[in-house]
């Protein structure tokens, strides 16, 4: 009984700690002095986001969070690419050629 309460102190721990990181890293995205200090920051809170959805999923049993982390996670990476991509080209939809140049019409 006493092994099974260590261990999830030791998670509640585990998500103390991505609370932390998730706080700090919401400081970054706020004051970082480039853009891109910002968007790495962002995904970095999805990122932690996605494992700490992970671990409350185990400390409460339910295992359907796992689906919804990982459902998560590719809205993050997808929503990563997509203003990455705007920011470099400042429109969603250039049309890229093969080799990385835009196509003229």
């Amino acid at each position: 009984m006493g092994d099974r309460q260590g261990g999830k102190s030791m998670i509640g721990a585990a998500a103390l700690a991505f609370v932390v990181a998730i706080a700090l890293m919401l400081i970054r995205a706020l004051r970082g002095p480039t853009l891109y200090d910002r968007a790495l920051a962002v995904n970095s809170i999805g990122t932690k986001i996605v494992l700490l959805l992970g671990v409350l999923g185990f400390v409460t049993g339910r295992p359907d969070f796992l689906d919804i982390s990982l459902l998560y996670a590719l809205i993050n990476f997808v929503a990563t690419i997509a203003v990455l991509k705007f920011f470099r080209y400042r429109s969603f939809g250039v049309p890229l050629s093969p080799g990385g140049e835009e196509v003229s019409k």
